[in-house]
């Protein structure tokens, strides 16, 4: 993973080799919102360099990609993240990527994931992730901190730490506890959204409403 040079990602060239390895990366199904939200990313990097004027026009177009994957797909990448070729973004929804961080080649994210900041020190902060790494879903990695190659970062794990190459980071299993008295079936009620004990409806006498 080198970001030390982006001039071919600047390029035309270089565009369309990226969003063409991602369309194949991402099952070359155009309609699906993982590969439209890393286009609207590598148009976002493509239009940094180029001409200021130029660059003026095609900010709103931009800017309607980004607002669109953000808010109908839930997934929000900011142009500023550097990302490697052939991303893949298994399912959309709930996934936030920092706009400092850094993530290799052949990575794949699935849904719910936050790659950011802690809060605690520096707002620039944030994960690198090397090639080939996967995230599981509801997988959240804070703070500088670096994820070696093919790591693996189960589902719901929480990740404070740096993690070896071809490291896996887990978290606990759900723990079960035993049945608090005799389990009794709860509905939603209609008017107040509360949880109330569910009774099986009674046959009512003709002409009345049932109870």
């Amino acid at each position: 993973m080198n970001f030390s040079k982006r001039d071919r990602e600047y390029s035309f060239q270089g565009l369309y080799e990226r969003i063409l390895e991602d369309f194949d990366a991402n099952g070359r199904d155009i309609t699906r919102c993982g590969f439209q939200a890393i286009a609207a990313y590598r148009f976002g990097v493509w239009i940094l360099g180029l001409p200021r004027v130029v660059r003026l026009l095609l900010l709103p177009f931009y800017a309607v990609m980004y607002l669109w994957v953000r808010n109908i797909y839930g997934i929000e990448i900011s142009y500023r993240a550097r990302i490697g070729r052939r991303f893949r973004i298994a399912h959309q929804g709930g996934i936030v990527i920092h706009p400092c961080a850094q993530i290799g080649d052949d990575c794949l994210i699935r849904h719910n994931v936050t790659i950011g900041a802690t809060g605690a020190g520096p707002w620039t902060d944030a994960p690198i992730l090397g090639n080939g790494v996967e995230v599981g879903c509801g997988a959240t990695i804070l703070g500088k901190i670096r994820i070696g190659d093919c790591a693996r970062i189960g589902p719901q794990a929480l990740v404070l730490r740096n993690v070896p190459a071809g490291g896996m980071a887990v978290s606990e299993p759900a723990r079960i506890l035993p049945p608090q008295g005799t389990p009794t079936p709860v509905e939603v009620s209609a008017t107040s959204g509360s949880y109330e004990s569910w009774q099986p409806m009674r046959a009512a006498p003709d002409g009345q409403g049932r109870t």
